[in-house]
C-alpha cells in the first residue's frame, strides 16, 4: 500500500512529463469514437512508415484510455513501443511520449511497480540527452493536437514551429506544418503554399501535400501558378492512384475547377478503398451541388428537370450518409439542413439547423460556417431579412478576416444599400453598415453611419456603439 506522501511525490513525477496525459488533451474537446475510427483508418495509410503507425498507436491507445478500456491502452502503447525500437537507438527521444504515457496508464491502473519503472527509463534517456526540450518530442507533441481536434491547431502550429527550430530539414514535422497551415483559414495563402514548398523538398514522395498544393495554388487564380497546380495534380494522381485522401483532395481539385463529373467518378473509386467513408460522401454531396447548380446555370429547365432531381437527391442522399457515419460532422450537417432548405422541406431544415447551431457553439467547431449557412437559409429560402441580418452580424463578429466574415459584411452592405435605396431615412439599415465599417476597424465611416443611424432612429446600441468609437478616435 503506497502511502500519501510516496503517492505525491509519483504523481507530481508524472505530472512533469511529457506524454498524452500531460498535454490538457480534453476528452469533452472531441469525439472520442470518431477519432478512433480516423486513427484506425490512419493505421493503413500508414503502412510502410514506421513512424507514423507507431505514432497512431501511441494516439490510440489514450483515445482508448479516455473510453476506459485499459486493456487495449497498453495494448496500442506497448506496439508503439515496439515499433519505435525497430529504428534502433538513434529513436530513443521518440520513446519519451510513450514511455511516459505508459507510466501514467500503469498509476492509474494501480501498478506503482510498473509506473516506477518506466519512469526510470525516461530518467535513463534523460541522462543521456539531457538537452530539453527534443525535437521529436515537440514534434509528436503537434500530430496529437492536430489529430485531436480543431481546437488545439494553434497548439499545433506552436510545437511543430519550435520542432523545426530544433531540426528545420525533418520531414514529418514540415508535412505537419504544411498541412495544419492548409486547413487553418486566417492563415495567409503565401505562408501556407511556402511551408507546402519545404515540406515537398524534404519529402519529394508525399503524393498527399503535391494534391494540397495544387489546391493552393489554384485558389490563387493566376494562370502561372494554374499550371503548376495542374502538374502537381497530375503527378499526385499518378503517384499514389488509389490512396483515398489523394483522391479526396483531386477530386475536390476538379470540381473547382469545374469538372464534377471527373470528380464524382473519382469519389466513387474511393469509396471502394476506405472504411469511414463520412470525408468521401461529404465530397460527393458538394460535387452533386455543384451539378444542380451548373444545370440550372445552363438553362434549357424543363429538359433538364429529371437530371437536376436525380443530382439534388444524390446531394442530399450522400451528406445524409456522411452525416449518419459521423454523427459529430458539423459541415456537413450543415449543409445538409441548406440542401433540405433548397428541397423546400422546410421545417426539416430549421430543426437540422438549430441542431447543428447548438453542437457547433458547444463543441466550438464551424460554428462561424454554420451560422453563415444559416443565415443564408433565412434570407434565401424562409425570406425572413431579420433573422438573416442577425446571424450575418453575428457571424461577422466572429472573426471578420475569415471567409465567412467576409461574406457576411457583405451580404449585410446589399441588404443595407438595397433597404436605403428605398428609403433613404431607413436608420436600420444604416446601423447596419455601421457594424460591418466597425468590425472592420473602418471607424471614421462607422461614426458617420452610426450617426446617420441616430438621426433616423432611436436606437440606444448605435448610441453606445457611437460612444465608443468616438473615444477612440480622440
Amino acid at each position: 500500500m503506497m502511502s500519501s506522501a510516496q503517492d505525491t511525490n509519483l504523481k507530481t513525477r508524472l505530472l512533469q512529463l511529457e506524454c498524452h496525459f500531460t498535454w490538457g488533451l480534453n476528452k469533452n474537446d472531441m469525439d472520442l469514437t470518431d477519432l478512433l475510427t480516423r486513427l484506425e483508418e490512419q493505421l493503413n495509410l500508414d503502412l510502410g512508415r514506421e513512424a507514423g503507425v507507431a505514432r497512431t498507436h501511441s494516439c490510440m491507445g489514450f483515445v482508448n484510455f479516455l473510453l476506459g478500456s485499459n486493456t487495449k491502452a497498453l495494448t496500442d502503447f506497448t506496439r508503439s513501443v515496439e515499433l519505435t525500437k525497430s529504428h534502433g537507438n538513434s529513436c530513443e527521444k521518440l520513446l519519451v511520449v510513450v514511455y511516459g504515457d505508459l507510466a501514467w496508464l500503469y498509476y492509474h491502473i494501480g501498478n506503482f511497480a510498473e509506473c516506477e519503472i518506466y519512469l526510470n527509463k525516461l530518467g535513463d534517456i534523460e541522462k543521456k540527452y539531457p538537452v530539453v526540450p527534443y525535437a521529436e518530442v515537440l514534434g509528436e507533441k503537434g500530430w496529437s493536437f492536430f489529430k485531436f481536434s480543431r481546437k488545439y491547431y494553434d497548439r499545433a502550429k506552436g510545437c511543430f514551429n519550435e520542432a523545426l527550430k530544433l531540426d528545420p530539414e525533418d520531414a514529418e514535422w514540415n508535412a505537419g506544418l504544411a498541412i495544419l497551415l492548409y486547413r487553418l483559414q486566417d492563415s495567409e495563402a503565401s505562408t501556407a503554399i511556402g511551408q507546402l514548398r519545404r515540406a515537398i523538398a524534404t519529402n519529394p514522395n508525399d503524393d498527399v501535400l503535391k494534391v494540397l498544393l495544387g489546391l493552393k495554388l489554384s485558389a490563387q487564380k493566376k494562370r502561372s501558378e494554374y499550371n503548376e497546380a495542374e502538374s502537381l495534380v497530375e503527378q499526385a494522381l499518378e503517384g499514389s492512384p488509389e490512396h483515398p485522401h489523394v483522391i479526396r483532395y483531386v477530386g475536390k481539385y476538379f470540381r473547382n475547377q469545374g469538372s464534377v463529373d471527373r470528380s464524382i467518378a473519382l469519389l466513387r473509386r474511393a469509396l471502394e478503398k476506405v472504411s469511414n467513408t463520412a470525408l468521401i460522401h461529404h465530397q460527393l454531396g458538394l460535387c452533386y451541388k455543384k451539378k444542380v447548380i451548373d444545370l440550372k446555370k445552363a438553362g434549357r429547365y424543363h429538359k433538364r428537370h429529371k437530371e437536376i432531381k436525380h443530382a439534388q437527391g444524390q446531394c442530399i442522399h450522400h451528406l445524409e450518409l456522411a452525416t449518419e457515419m459521423k454523427t459529430s460532422f458539423i459541415i456537413a450537417m450543415s449543409e445538409l439542413a441548406l440542401q433540405y432548405g433548397v428541397n423546400r422541406d422546410f421545417l426539416k431544415a430549421d430543426e437540422l439547423f438549430q441542431n447543428t447551431l447548438q453542437e457547433a457553439k458547444e463543441k466550438k467547431d464551424n460554428y462561424q460556417s454554420v451560422l453563415l449557412c444559416y443565415a443564408e437559409f433565412e434570407q434565401y429560402r424562409m425570406k425572413c431579412e431579420a433573422a438573416a441580418i442577425k446571424h450575418y452580424t453575428e457571424c461577422l463578429k466572429i472573426n471578420p478576416k475569415s471567409d465567412e466574415g467576409k461574406r457576411s459584411a457583405k451580404n449585410l452592405i446589399k441588404i443595407a444599400n438595397r433597404r436605403i435605396e428605398h428609403n433613404p431615412k431607413d436608420g436600420e439599415a444604416f446601423g447596419i453598415l455601421g457594424i460591418v465599417h466597425k468590425e472592420r476597424r473602418e471607424k471614421q465611416q462607422a461614426v458617420e453611419c452610426f450617426e446617420k443611424a441616430l438621426s433616423y432612429a432611436d436606437n440606444k446600441d448605435y448610441l453606445s456603439d457611437l460612444s465608443e468609437l468616438r473615444l477612440s478616435l480622440q
